[in-house]
């Protein structure tokens, strides 16, 4: 694999600890995500919950990642608060000459998928008390090796050391989900299926593990609850069988997609008259999943869930379902193991 030339890229700060509402973001500018810079009409930013104090040309990638900038900030912060917990980084402090300035490398230990990397820079942005310089290796979607050198950033050695663990966690979380997605993506190649996520996710962190997803070759369901209807088992014992269950939700909120979640093949010509979009076969084995895309015949999307495994994958995927939906992609996808490694100077 050919690695694109590192590029040199100068990024503006936030201090640590401040807010953007607590003085002019030192970020915000022409072309930040915020909108503040843009003209917007009567000074109002596009984003409304706060201003952005990235800086604008990663601002503005995460936008394109179909990131929001300001939750990404507001993760940065909070990882790095928690970790200071309204302190200071003793070790780092006590050791460290306040004026030491250091280059490290982000450095893959195993082979994988790497997601985050732009998270990474507004982590450590965030703590940083300079302007600092990162030098980009690969990109998020790439197929690592160990060894190889995914990010190089030049900073305080203290900004560096303290920001070390929060960015980290974040990066081998998402490159972990990315991995294991790409695995599933892997399997699947050469058939119309897609693996795709849940709303298994951490709380807090549900857009960058789904953006992880996205990086290693996966697709998304639903963001929240309110994308789409997902008429499953309690929904139909609540609302007194599964065509009533379908008939409510039509009512309520129509036009919005409706997925129905069947366990047994004599479910679906009641839910296909309906009129689902999607049909959901839960638990069922490939043969009973041959036997229902043949039943649908083209009528509707077809999903499999449960009892899927990377084993099994290729016989569901070959039985002609839309989807494989698989929630271990973000509840149980180990991390990728990667470090932080100052250079000599």
């Amino acid at each position: 694999m050919t690695s694109p030339q590192p590029q040199p890229v100068d990024l503006t700060l936030l201090p640590v600890g401040t807010r953007p509402g607590d003085a002019e973001p030192a970020g915000c500018g022409d072309g930040c995500a915020c909108g503040a810079g843009d003209g917007a009409a009567d000074g109002q930013a596009t984003l409304d919950a706060l201003e952005c104090g990235l800086d604008p040309g990663l601002a503005a990638e995460l936008a394109a990642d179909g990131l929001d900038p300001v939750q990404v900030e507001d993760i940065a912060h909070l990882a790095i608060e928690e970790d200071l917990d309204q302190g200071t980084d003793i070790t780092t402090v006590a050791t460290v000459p306040e004026d030491a300035v250091a280059a490290g490398d982000l450095t893959a230990r195993e082979a994988g998928t790497v997601a985050g990397l732009r998270v990474v820079e507004a982590v450590l942005s965030v703590v940083a008390t300079e302007e600092f310089e990162v030098e980009r290796h690969v990109a998020d979607g790439d197929r690592v090796a160990p060894g190889q050198v995914l990010l190089t950033v030049t900073a305080r050695t203290r900004d560096l050391l303290t920001g070390e663990r929060s960015a980290l966690n974040l990066l081998c979380r998402l490159s972990g989900i990315a991995t294991a997605t790409r695995a599933w993506a892997d399997a699947l190649a050469g058939t119309r299926a897609r693996v795709r996520d849940t709303r298994k996710t951490t709380p807090g962190l549900r857009a960058l593990e789904k953006y992880a997803v996205r990086c290693g070759g996966g697709v998304n369901h639903r963001m929240s609850l309110s994308d789409a209807a997902l008429i499953k088992d309690n929904h139909i014992v609540a609302a007194g069988g599964v065509a009533e269950a379908f008939r409510r939700v039509r009512e309520e909120f129509p036009g919005v997609p409706v997925e129905v979640e069947v366990d047994r093949l004599d479910q679906i010509e009641p839910v296909l008259a309906e009129g689902a979009d999607l049909i959901l076969l839960d638990n069922l084995t490939p043969a009973q999943t041959a036997e229902a895309v043949r039943l649908v015949a083209g009528r509707a999307a077809l999903e499999s869930s449960g009892r899927l495994t990377l084993a099994t994958a290729r016989a569901y995927a070959d039985a002609g379902v839309d989807y494989l939906a698989v929630g271990a992609l973000t509840h149980s996808a180990p991390i990728l193991d990667i470090g932080l490694d100052l250079k000599a100077r």
